[in-house]
């Protein structure tokens, strides 16, 4: 499979950003809009590999608030259980 790259930038909202991870990454069209439903489609129905690059990843944190906390910590457990994903968090 060729590479997936996923380039997120300036994220203001919870909305931009499954927007974005749903554009970029072509998730099912019954994907709910929560962590947990990101949860399920990013570690078994998106086929690898994926890098997510994210430069502004520090500074969208602080925007999101305690949901920019569980993202993170959401796709640093997604690249801890999947060997083909790959972050790249400025």
């Amino acid at each position: 499979m060729p590479l997936i790259r996923c380039e997120l930038n300036s994220i203001q909202s919870m909305a931009q950003l499954y927007d974005e991870l749903n554009r970029q990454l072509v998730l099912p069209k019954q994907t709910g809009r929560n962590l947990d439903a990101l949860w399920d489609v990013l570690s078994t129905d998106v086929e690898g590999p994926i890098e997510i690059v994210w430069p502004t990843a520090q500074q969208d944190r602080i925007t999101l608030g305690k949901q920019g906390e569980a993202v993170f910590d959401l796709l640093n457990d997604l690249a801890d259980e999947r060997d083909d994903v790959t972050l790249k968090l400025g």
